[in-house]
């Protein structure tokens, strides 16, 4: 019987652990499995053949070595996706036997030289090559170890006929997960998306990320400026709609250092929103409401480099030195997160360690 050792807020390995090896790899969901993360994450975009492959972007110029491939050379391209001009190689222009022949390299060689140091030496994986790792860390662990999938650009896919649902449904089904179990998260920028995974018979919990600005590609495509904005999904008013919809938000890290530290008197907080329901919520009052209204609240990415964290915890004048990440991820799991996305699942597992033993003081 597998042990579920995780405590809250649970530390989901970014990418596997993609602060020391480049993301998406075998040694990098390896090493976060290792470093005893509760969860990982991969990004799924798709091939020209169907095949769901993990990168961050289905642009791959700056996560491979295609650009230094001369039989790739004519596959360099602009494509508008979610309504942007980009120019570089797609996935969905290449098979997975194309891409099988690629090489990993580091997103971030320039503020984490180390990862870099293994540029080249990885392939890239296919969703089900995680999945057949995830199990076997899962059986050598014997604990239950949590899986959280996020679909990119899906408008962008099901217009060219990926339609990232279905393939994720298949996939599922392929490895034995019966479409999905109490391990598997799914989490989307797009809440079309997580509508229809329901539809694919996906089961598991859904999760709405919420961008700092801006408003859902989906939700654009259909009412151009008058789409419905992120913000107005983490007001009062906007999580409870989504109660029933989904099981929780994911929001960007600035969304909770900028809010309360400390946590605040529930009753005034409670006030507050009843007189502004449509007002954005940061900090603990965002956590709060979201809890109030039956949803959990993830956020990301937490990275110790001073380049990534907020002012006030930077140490020194080198952006990839690391500054006081300790103080900010404590802060962070202070507003009652529920999950933490992190490049090296260890700092979020010793932070977790040390705001417990602060509590216990207090």
């Amino acid at each position: 019987m597998l042990r579920d050792l995780a405590e809250r807020p649970f530390v989901i390995g970014h990418r596997g652990a993609s602060g020391y090896r480049p993301e998406h790899t075998e040694a990098a969901y390896r090493m976060a499995f290792a470093l005893g993360a509760d969860a990982v994450e991969p990004d799924l975009v798709a091939t020209r053949d169907g095949v769901l492959v993990l990168r961050h972007e289905n642009e791959i110029s700056g996560t491979t070595d295609v650009a230094s491939r001369a039989e790739f050379a004519s596959r360099r391209t602009t494509r508008e996706v979610d309504g942007r001009p980009l120019t570089g190689w797609f996935t969905e222009d290449f098979t997975w036997a194309e891409l099988a022949t690629l090489r990993a390299r580091e997103r971030l060689g320039g503020i984490r030289p180390h990862s870099a140091s293994f540029d080249g030496r990885y392939p890239i994986l296919r969703f089900r090559d995680l999945l057949d790792l995830l199990d076997a860390a899962t059986d050598e662990q014997r604990r239950i170890i949590r899986l959280v999938a996020e679909f990119k650009h899906a408008t962008h896919f099901a217009a060219l006929g990926l339609p990232l649902a279905e393939l994720f449904a298949a996939e599922l089904s392929a490895a034995g997960w019966g479409r999905g179990d109490d391990r598997l998260v799914s989490e989307s920028f797009e809440p079309g998306l997580l509508d229809r995974l329901v539809s694919a018979g996906v089961r598991g919990t859904r999760v709405l990320l919420v961008e700092d600005r801006g408003a859902p590609y989906d939700l654009v495509a259909v009412d151009g400026s008058a789409a419905k904005r992120y913000d107005a999904f983490v007001s009062e008013r906007g999580l409870l709609g989504l109660t029933g919809v989904v099981h929780g938000v994911s929001v960007g890290k600035g969304r909770l250092v900028g809010g309360p530290a400390a946590r605040g008197s529930a009753t005034d907080a409670g006030a507050s929103r009843r007189e502004r329901p449509d007002a954005t919520l940061r900090g603990s009052d965002l956590v709060d409401a979201a809890h109030a209204a039956g949803l959990a609240v993830y956020t990301w990415t937490l990275r110790p480099e001073n380049r990534f964290l907020a002012p006030e915890f930077r140490r020194g004048s080198s952006r990839s030195a690391w500054g006081d990440w300790l103080g900010e991820f404590t802060r962070i799991m202070d507003t009652g997160v529920d999950g933490v996305f992190l490049d090296h699942p260890d700092l979020g597992l010793e932070a977790r360690r040390a705001y417990f033993e602060a509590e216990e003081q207090v």
